[in-house]
């Protein structure tokens, strides 16, 4: 293994935990959606890690087939711009479609107040919702389909430094060497959503907030909404 083999493989290690760290669209919507949908640690962790999955793979087959056919540079780029851009504007969809439907749930599921006279002079008052009391148990046991809308949404985003930075240097030498820095790329990046998004998501489980707990998928969406107007700024 070369000495310039080496420094690539330390770079592809600081490079994929900084780019993720400093990419809040790695981790936010995980983390918002792990909350509002009261998902398991154990189910954030998987649908982050298949997320993360989906999000190096594209780059890593575009660079490799790049560098098999002699692709230049320059037009791969281009590529990976484009991705990125359909990714930033399906997040950008996703987070203020699942905001409206969250907005709407909220005021569906608005609690309002009963008062009960009993024949032996008590009274009450009890709060309820009639939209989460019909619910049926097939509707609870229906399969979610917000995790597979992630992961498209992941597959079509770049990991903008790997291919230009990493894996066009390295593959100077050989292509065996371009795929050993992008697995390492791609491993401290998962490595590092998820470890964000596990603390964070367990760090906000001793967070209660009644009031505002039935607007919890409306502020998720507007938060991811938020996370692609960011990338289309080029924050």
């Amino acid at each position: 293994m070369s000495h310039q083999l080496l420094i690539l493989l330390g770079s592809a290690a600081a490079i994929g935990a900084v780019h993720t760290l400093l990419g809040p669209d790695h981790y936010v919507p995980f983390i918002t959606l792990s909350k509002a949908r009261e998902w398991s640690l154990v189910k954030t962790a998987w649908i982050t890690i298949l997320c993360g999955l989906g999000h190096v793979a594209g780059s890593v087959i575009l660079g490799i087939i790049g560098i098999a056919a002699g692709i230049t540079l320059r037009n791969i780029e281009v590529l990976e711009a484009a991705r990125g851009d359909i990714a930033a504007w399906m997040l950008t969809a996703f987070g203020l479609v699942y905001a409206t439907w969250g907005l709407v749930r909220a005021v569906r599921n608005k609690p309002h107040t009963h008062h009960h006279a009993h024949l032996d002079g008590t009274e009450h008052e009890h709060a309820h919702n009639h939209h989460g009391e019909h619910l049926h148990p097939h509707n609870e046991r229906r399969k979610s389909l917000t995790p597979w809308i992630l992961f498209t949404i992941f597959v079509f985003g770049p990991c903008e430094p790997l291919i230009p930075l990493l894996m066009y240097p390295a593959a100077t030498e050989n292509v065996g060497g371009a795929i050993l820095v992008a697995g390492v790329f791609s491993v401290v990046t998962i490595g590092t959503m998820t470890t964000v998004v596990l603390l964070s998501r367990f760090g906000l489980g001793f967070v209660v907030a009644p009031r505002l707990a039935r607007y919890g998928h409306a502020l998720a969406g507007a938060t991811i909404f938020l996370s692609g107007v960011a990338i289309h700024c080029g924050l």
